[in-house]
Parts: C-alpha cells; structure tokens; sequence
C-alpha cells in the first residue's frame, strides 16, 4: 500500500519526521518503530551516501551532531559509519542505536508503512544516488510503496525519469509564487513546503492541479490544527502522537 492509497480526506496523515524523532534519536530504527507505536501514517527520512555508495539514513552532511564520530558521512564508509552510536547524544537508553541503510529501512516498513525519503543532495551532489536508491526499491518490490523527494529540483526530476511509477515531490521554503510551476518543473507530484509558507490560495491551486501538499515540521499544536483547517494533505511532525491527539480534536 503507497502513500496515495492513505489519503482521508478527514484528516491530513501524520508523517512523522526522522521518525519520532522529538521522543527518540532521529532517523534511527527506534525512532521508526516508536513512530508507528504513535500512530504515524507514513515515516519521514533522509539519505545521504557512504564512500563506498551505500544509501544510509542521516541527516547531516557530518557525523559528529548525533554519533560519536567525527567527520564528513560521504568520506566515511558503510563498516565504520556502522561502528558508531547514533543514540546516545539522545540519551542513554538509546546507546548502541545506528544508523540503518535505506535497504534495512525498506525491508523493515515493507507492509508496515510507507516511507517519504528524503535525497540529501545539497550542496554535495553524490554522483549515482537516483540508481542507488532506485535499486534498493526495486530490490524489495517497493517502487509502489514510498515517495522520492529532495531540495534539489532536478535530482527529483532525474528520479521521475528513471522511474517514471515513483511518487516523487518537492521540498522548499521561502516566498514561492507559483508553487504548482514548481512541482511541474520538477514533474513531481508533491509539495512540501515549510509550514508557514502555504497560503490558503496556493493550496487551492495546487489541489486543482492535482499535487499534495505536506508541510514540514509542524510540532506545535496550534500549528498543527492550523495546517488541518487549511486542508493539507500531509503533515509532517517530530511528535506523531501528539499530531493524531490535536487532530482528533
């Protein structure tokens, strides 16, 4: 089941943000499973590359905010990116937490939840990233499943030629006047623009041409009954649980 098949024109879903990453070590496998425990309808993440090519999930372009290691991720290799903690700058119980390959990820979501990944490719652009994320997706029988989005408008673009069935989208921030020329430059069908940058206008416009539209990060409750007033598609939260809470409210 893929993103589009969750769509409830009741409520936007929850798309919890590294995971549950407000309550656990973000874009770790205890942040994924805790974000399911609260109720997430689809898991957010982001991908960078290994030295030696392997997709990973991490955030930042260097190691030393949320592991014990030092350095730039992309000069750094699948084995020794695989010996350090990624939990413990968040707290103890999570020592020994690592960060997982996007395969471990896939395999792990498969008939779970789908998964909006996120391509890590400014301002490095890794060489071969569209193949690489691409093969692991296919290898699980996972195009259909999740969605491919990044800041870099032309990596989506590639990612949608290569695989012209992939849910691919936009990220963004700013005053952006035509959103939906962005998401079509792009020939992509999602827009995540950052929360206080969709008006009630560009929405319209952008439900008419058929996109979605799934701000990020919205953990404040005010925010989030703001963003569900607006009648977003998706709202993507550090805190699931609390997202579903106000949402039912």
């Amino acid at each position: 089941m893929g993103i589009t098949d969750l769509l409830d024109h009741r409520r936007p879903l929850v798309i919890a943000h590294r995971g549950a990453s407000g309550d656990a070590p973000e874009n770790t496998m205890a942040a994924f499973r805790l974000a399911l425990e609260q109720g997430a309808d689809v898991i957010e993440l982001d991908v960078h590359m290994t030295a030696d090519g392997f997709p990973v999930v991490f955030h930042d372009d260097a190691l030393d905010r949320t592991t014990n290691g030092t350095g730039l991720l992309r000069t750094t290799t699948l084995a020794e990116l695989k010996g350090l903690d990624a939990g413990s700058w968040f707290g103890r119980r999570f020592a020994g937490e690592r960060a997982p390959t996007l395969e471990e990820v896939v395999a792990w979501a498969r008939g779970k939840v789908p998964l909006a990944i996120e391509i890590k490719n400014l301002p490095h652009r890794y060489r071969g990233i569209e193949a690489a994320v691409t093969g692991v997706l296919e290898r699980r029988h996972a195009l259909g499943e999740h969605e491919v989005f990044s800041f870099d408008h032309v990596c989506a673009r590639r990612f949608k030629a290569r695989e012209p069935a992939l849910l691919t989208g936009v990220c963004y921030h700013g005053d952006v006047v035509d959103h939906v020329a962005l998401a079509q430059a792009a020939n992509a069908t999602v827009l995540h623009p950052m929360l206080y940058d969709i008006r009630p206008d560009a929405l319209r416009e952008a439900h008419a041409a058929g996109l979605l539209v799934f701000p990020w990060t919205a953990d404040d409750p005010a925010d989030i009954r703001a963003l569900a007033a607006l009648g977003v598609d998706g709202i993507t939260t550090s805190y699931p649980a609390r997202a579903r809470e106000h949402l039912r409210g």
